[in-house]
């Protein structure tokens, strides 16, 4: 048995009310263009598309009411957008989704020799106001070499949107998007330059994208990061983010060179006492709890992770605690963790085991059974 999430992510983002602000901003750059129509068209068809359907389908309603002559619908599209987010901020402003759909225009209709100039521009300035991450990929596989000399200019922009869309948009594996054809060493040169930004934002992106790379490359990445760390070119703290977040695939993996590169790399001199939990059945919507003690025998780092291996298959890992311990010293541990229902992963009643990771070696385990009513 499973449970299901009634929350849609396609119609918070994409719904009628977001569908007639595009609109009015749309007759605000061309008074000509037929609104009404346009509303109608895209949100009656809404019910049948899923998320990414759903931009694929405004983009192409977008394409039968503007100029035919691309450039003269770009020029709407540019004219249409609103302020560009704000500049003074260095985080969590991805921008609107209703603007995901004239990326895609641009790279639909203008990814094209003649357009190649224009439409670079225009992606630029788009993703001012939502990221182009997807758009710039379809140029890239059809204009590698000039659109990675382009990527390489954005680096250096004064708005941290366009200087993270060089990042982004050149990921390995980015999510939702289309693969590319580059070779993944080539986008390096933009994250050597990337990874000292001052913004949160950008430097997320660039761990982002060499945690990607770690699933091909784990040795070029450990490299790489502490070629970062000894060059002093960023902040100590922001470096020390930029590593975790870049190595947490191969932490989860228990990579020893990365679990080095954080400081985690020796065997722990440990031993697991009281490991037990008090909820050996967990409905959903309640926690499973479970509790232990690490009895530390030398003075060492620890991280402290859980494996939960899923009833239905499957496995994914959960950060505990990172602390540095003494010989002799006990650090308790206590856990809930919440059964709820998520969006991205539905639950099915059975047993389910979580097993200790500490600095990536295997430890003790336990089960409980997940009953849903």
């Amino acid at each position: 048995m499973k449970a299901k999430s009634t929350f849609s992510l396609k119609d918070q983002l994409f719904n009628a009310a977001k569908v007639a602000y595009l609109a009015e901003l749309l007759v605000a750059a061309a008074p000509d263009f037929p609104a009404a129509q346009f509303q109608q068209e895209v949100v009656d068809a809404f019910p049948q598309l899923e998320l990414k359907e759903r931009i694929a389908h405004i983009a192409a309603r977008l394409h039968a009411h503007l100029p035919a002559d691309y450039l003269s619908a770009l020029a709407i599209l540019l004219r249409a957008l609103p302020e560009r987010l704000d500049p003074t901020k260095t985080d969590d402003d991805f921008g609107d989704f209703i603007f995901a759909p004239l990326g895609h225009f641009v790279a639909l209709y203008g990814c094209e020799a003649r357009y190649l100039a224009a439409s670079l521009a225009g992606l630029r300035e788009m993703t001012m106001r939502f990221s182009a991450e997807n758009p710039i990929r379809y140029f890239i596989n059809a204009f590698p070499v000039e659109t990675m000399a382009f990527l390489n200019d954005c680096a250096d922009s004064d708005n941290y949107h366009v200087r993270r869309l060089a990042s982004e948009g050149t990921r390995f594996k980015l999510p939702w998007a289309q693969k590319i054809g580059i070779d993944y060493r080539e986008p390096l040169p933009i994250l050597d330059k990337l990874f000292c930004d001052k913004t949160r934002y950008v430097t997320r992106s660039v761990a982002n994208h060499l945690n990607d790379i770690s699933k091909i490359a784990p040795d070029l990445v450990v490299e790489t990061l502490a070629r970062w760390q000894a060059s002093e070119q960023q902040s100590a703290s922001e470096m020390a983010f930029i590593t975790r977040h870049s190595l947490r695939t191969l932490v989860k993996k228990g990579d020893n060179a990365a679990l080095a590169l954080l400081g985690y790399g020796a065997v722990p001199d440990i031993t697991i006492a009281n490991f037990n939990t008090s909820t050996p059945d967990v409905r959903i919507g309640e926690a499973f709890q479970f509790s232990l003690d690490v009895i530390s025998h030398s003075d060492q780092s620890l991280m402290v992770d859980y494996l939960m291996d899923f009833a239905e298959g499957g496995r994914k890992v959960f950060k505990l605690k990172q602390v540095a311990v003494g010989a002799g010293e006990t650090v308790k541990i206590r856990k809930k963790h919440p059964m709820r229902l998520m969006t991205t992963r539905r639950l099915y009643a059975g047993t389910h085991t979580i097993t200790l990771q500490i600095n990536g070696q295997m430890f003790d385990m336990l089960t409980f059974e997940l009953l849903v009513e």
